[in-house]
């Protein structure tokens, strides 16, 4: 009896055993594998979406039924008007620019007005999308075969006034507006020289966003310095791809990134002739923590490409944050200081935080690496307040989409 006792002790202890390591197991696992940031939509309602069908139908499927919504942007999304916009259209058809379309709603309007683009089509204008025009959508009919916002502009092309625009007023879109959502289109900037100019004036943006709680699926954002001008405002952007040269996301807002992907098309002989910076302007410690409201990038499962040995991505000061992203060349961050851009002098410090990345590039940037409890806070859209305001994204998969 005693023999049995001690084996029945010993059996439990084992059993004990194998239940805590499987327990610290799984926890490892939730660290390991990104969460969903928020709803997928069946695959049947996108089709019917994409093909203009059922558009009505939004605000019940678009996760506005889900509890703490914003009840603004979901009143919305029940009253949708639908516009298509063709050049070849005429005067009786439609409207026939993006911008005549976007005059024609209502300053202040309540409703969702989705701008419905010919798929393939060239649509070669610069675009504004003002505050006064809120739940503004622009979209693709046809995501496989996308249309094309393009315009030429750079900060040194003289305005009306005879004066540079600027970064501010050199944009192919740029949206103020709130509540923006664009899926399926190409955003460029394909001014030639974009990609050799070091200094304010060479700035090419393809896209300026200074709106807040604006949603980006699907899209392509094209352009030289300074491709992405992500300005002010809360910003998703889901499975969309960023090409630019150096400084190419930039901006002041707080931004989540997700399965994006950043490609880097620099001229390396043309880059490292960017002068040193001074030492006096060399930040040498990134700050990691983001307060609420404040600025900072936070990209997850993205993937970080390009040409060269390194990508002049960002800016220093920028709090970034990398996880789960596969990081194939050494990102540096340059130095921007009235109007000049310069290379860091010196080449440690905290540029960065990371955390489950890999990559070739991952051990050649000078980052801190964060612990789970560190990173949490950057791992899903809770870091942009997304629950609230974050509709349920379409399918990217286009063509397995159109084909159901």
């Amino acid at each position: 009896m005693e023999s049995r006792r001690k084996n029945q002790q010993k059996t439990s202890y084992i059993v004990i055993s194998i239940q805590l390591l499987a327990a610290l197991l799984l926890l490892e696992l939730v660290s390991l594998v990104p969460g969903a940031s928020c709803e997928e939509l069946p695959l049947d309602f996108w089709v019917s979406a994409l093909r203009g069908v059922g558009a009505k139908d939004v605000s019940t499927a678009d996760g506005c039924t889900k509890k703490n919504k914003d009840t603004v942007l979901c009143s919305a999304q029940a009253n949708t008007v639908t516009n298509f916009i063709n050049p070849t259209n005429s005067e009786e058809q439609g409207y026939r620019t993006i911008g005549e379309s976007i005059a024609n709603i209502p300053d202040d309007s309540t409703k969702r007005y989705i701008l419905i683009l010919s798929g393939g089509t060239v649509y070669r204008e610069k675009v504004l999308v003002s505050k006064s025009k809120p739940f503004v959508t622009i979209r693709s009919y046809d995501p496989i075969n996308p249309a094309i916002i393009v315009w030429n502009d750079t900060a040194a092309t003289l305005g009306k006034d005879s004066k540079p625009l600027g970064v501010d007023g050199s944009s192919t879109m740029t949206v103020e507006s709130d509540y923006f959502i664009a899926y399926g289109v190409v955003f460029r900037n394909d001014a030639a020289a974009a990609a050799k100019k070091k200094k304010a004036e060479g700035e090419a943006p393809a896209l300026r966003v200074l709106g807040t709680k604006a949603t980006f699926y699907n899209c392509t954002i094209e352009g030289g310095q300074g491709a992405l001008y992500d300005q002010m405002g809360l910003h998703y952007f889901k499975s969309c791809t960023i090409r630019g040269t150096i400084d190419f996301i930039f901006g002041s807002a707080k931004s989540f990134y997700e399965d994006c992907a950043i490609v880097s098309v620099n001229n390396m002989e043309e880059i490292m002739t960017l002068p040193v910076a001074p030492p006096q302007l060399d930040i040498h410690d990134n700050p990691i923590k983001v307060a609420p409201g404040k600025g900072g990038f936070s990209f997850k499962t993205c993937t970080i490409t390009g040409e060269g040995q390194q990508i002049f991505l960002g800016r220093m000061g920028t709090p970034s944050i990398y996880s789960y992203t596969q990081i194939a060349k050494e990102v540096v961050p340059i130095i921007y200081d009235k109007g000049n851009i310069f290379m860091p002098s010196n080449m440690t410090g905290r540029r960065c935080a990371t955390f489950k990345c890999y990559g070739p590039g991952l051990e050649k940037i000078w980052h801190v690496k964060l612990r789970y409890a560190e990173a949490i806070y950057f791992l899903g859209t809770d870091f942009i307040n997304g629950d609230s305001w974050i509709l349920s994204i379409p399918p990217t998969d286009a063509e397995t989409l159109l084909s159901v």
